[in-house]
């Protein structure tokens, strides 16, 4: 059998030729497992304090509107699904809708990325709206360990969702900036998404550990 000899072009043709991850998005994938570790820590911050006051929880817990809190949640994890259809739209490298603004199916990346941005905004609002019929009702920051830990967990998470909302505002920008849409901005739509996948994971954790487990 004869050697098959390997030139610089034939090499670098089998570099190309080799896929490789994105290196944003596993920048992204291990950002977020900090941010696993992050919320973490609040989780036993908040489980240590209620082990060590059960009386204060089970009197404080019966403040929250849990109803309120439901829908509130469900307008973010409704989001999730509207940001996923972005990115569909972004893998399609369809920025902008090719319809009418109510044939959704024809909707691009700005148009689900937008509403997105509204729900997530909305549950931001809420969040906010809940936090300030609390304080009216007596239950400021500084009540107890109750409150503390409450305020603690959800704003920190609220603060996440904030970033987020920021980061869609940036590759819808992003892709009117651009002439053309192309794979970069077809990352940035993916790691955002990851992004908030994640921030509603932690919140669906969160309402129930906070809201349903009494």
């Amino acid at each position: 059998m004869g050697s098959v000899t390997t030139t610089p072009a034939t090499y670098s043709q089998a570099l190309r030729s080799v896929k490789r991850p994105d290196p944003v998005a596993v920048g992204t994938i291990v950002w977020l497992g900090s941010e696993v570790m992050f919320f973490a820590g609040l989780f036993a911050i908040y489980f240590t304090l209620r082990n060590a006051s059960p009386d204060l929880w089970a009197a404080s817990t019966g403040d929250l509107n849990v109803p309120f809190a439901a829908v509130n949640t469900g307008i973010l994890v409704l989001s999730s699904f509207t940001a996923q259809a972005g990115v569909f739209a972004a893998e399609r490298f369809q920025p902008y809708r090719r319809g009418s603004i109510w044939q959704f199916r024809q909707w691009g990346m700005v148009e689900w990325f937008f509403l997105t941005f509204v729900m997530g905004a909305v549950f931001v609002s809420g969040q906010v709206w809940e936090y300030a019929t609390l304080v009216a009702e007596g239950m400021p920051i500084s009540a107890s360990s109750y409150a503390s830990a409450f305020y603690i967990t959800t704003g920190f998470h609220a603060l996440h969702v904030t970033g987020g909302l920021l980061a869609f505002l940036l590759v819808i920008g992003r892709a009117y900036a651009v002439k053309n849409f192309g794979r970069k901005e077809m990352t940035s739509a993916i790691v955002v998404s990851y992004y908030w996948h994640f921030v509603d994971v932690v919140w669906i954790v969160l309402f129930f550990v906070i809201y349903v487990v009494k």
